[in-house]
């Protein structure tokens, strides 16, 4: 689903879309999430399952379902994956020697055929971290033996 879908949708007056955010563990997806909200990030455990937190914005609501990226729990994402609008891969840039996972994971959500209209973000996360990638190196080395292109 690209942007001119979500604009469609909104514009038919549905006003409430799922995200689904995922990565692997220690991206940093529960405080992206909780810094959107408001929230208190100074105390955060690893995500053991999933979250939902609703965010509303005018008439808007965003239910966003942060689901924990241990290797263990990866298996149950496509539990996940059903009425998807949005996709926000979380992506530690400072984790360089996991990169290679990461691809892996990203790509094989990307077969998932309950996905295939969801809208895609790759979120460069931990920027300020020194030795970070930049994004368009993130981008190039997860796009690696991929059909897909930057845009």
């Amino acid at each position: 689903m690209g942007l001119l879908s979500i604009i469609r949708k909104i514009k038919r007056k549905e006003k409430e879309m799922r995200i689904l955010m995922v990565g692997l563990d220690n991206s940093g997806k529960t405080t992206i999430v909780l810094k959107i909200n408001g929230e208190d990030t100074s105390v955060i455990s690893p995500t053991l399952g999933f979250n939902i937190k609703t965010i509303k914005y005018q008439k808007y609501s965003l239910n966003i379902w942060d689901v924990g990226g241990q290797k263990t729990i990866r298996s149950y994402w496509r539990n996940y994956f059903e009425q998807t609008d949005g996709l926000v891969w979380v992506v530690d840039s400072s984790d360089v020697r996991r990169l290679d996972d990461c691809r892996a994971e990203l790509h094989n959500l990307l077969k998932e055929e309950r996905l295939a209209g969801a809208s895609l973000l790759v979120f460069a996360n931990k920027q300020d971290i020194q030795g970070a990638l930049k994004p368009a190196e993130i981008a190039k080395r997860l796009l690696r033996f991929s059909k897909l292109a930057i845009i």
